[in-house]
């Protein structure tokens, strides 16, 4: 059963509550609190804790894939032209790399001639549902690796830039890779409502 929309929000503010609250600075367009949020929730010793939170919004995303109904990975994506497993899959790279620049840069590795960050691209189509699932476990181990690098080194500057937030510290890309999730995640339960709303017309809501 896909969870009613706002719904799945307040169901994940347990598990993930520094993400879910800085995510409500984009649902009231005010993108200059996420920063702020960002930057007051990912600072010493947060790594460990965020690391959990995004295990627990990975899970999230787990059920939606698990549940989305067969038509709906070749349906729109909620961005651009993407379709939802691209859309999925994007979010899955987009996870893993931003908490990996964090560990890079955290361990002194993080290479002079990085690109900024571009956002908008998609990731790769065709994927099924359990190739799905299996990139956002992937991503999930990439990011509690760099957890464990950037514990400690927090508030350790990061020389990557994203168009939209500017350079953040070391933790700070860390929760920030977990508002962005949820993003994504709640594109998911947008087009999962859309379609259960077309299986209950077809049926007569019963």
């Amino acid at each position: 059963m896909i969870v009613a929309m706002n719904d799945w929000l307040e169901d994940l503010e347990s598990g993930a509550p520094d993400a879910v609250a800085a995510f409500r600075g984009i649902e009231a367009g005010r993108f200059i609190s996420v920063r702020r949020e960002v930057r007051r929730r990912g600072g010493p010793g947060t790594a460990p804790g965020v690391v959990a939170q995004l295990g627990a919004i990975a899970a999230a995303l787990v059920a939606v894939v698990e549940a989305l109904p067969d038509p709906a990975f070749e349906a729109p994506g909620g961005e651009g032209d993407w379709n939802v497993a691209e859309a999925i899959g994007h979010d899955a790279d987009s996870r893993a790399g931003l908490a990996m620049a964090g560990a890079l840069a955290a361990t002194g590795k993080f290479p002079a001639d990085a690109p900024r960050v571009v956002p908008g691209v998609a990731g790769t189509g065709g994927l099924g549902r359990e190739a799905l699932i299996r990139r956002l476990g992937a991503s999930q181990r990439v990011v509690e690796r760099a957890g464990r690098a950037i514990a400690g080194h927090e508030e350790d500057p990061c020389p990557l830039e994203h168009p939209l937030v500017g350079r953040l510290r070391c933790g700070e890309w860390l929760l920030f890779a977990a508002v962005h999730d949820l993003m994504h995640l709640e594109q998911l339960h947008g087009i999962a409502a859309q379609f259960d709303g077309a299986a209950e017309a077809r049926t007569g809501g019963t």
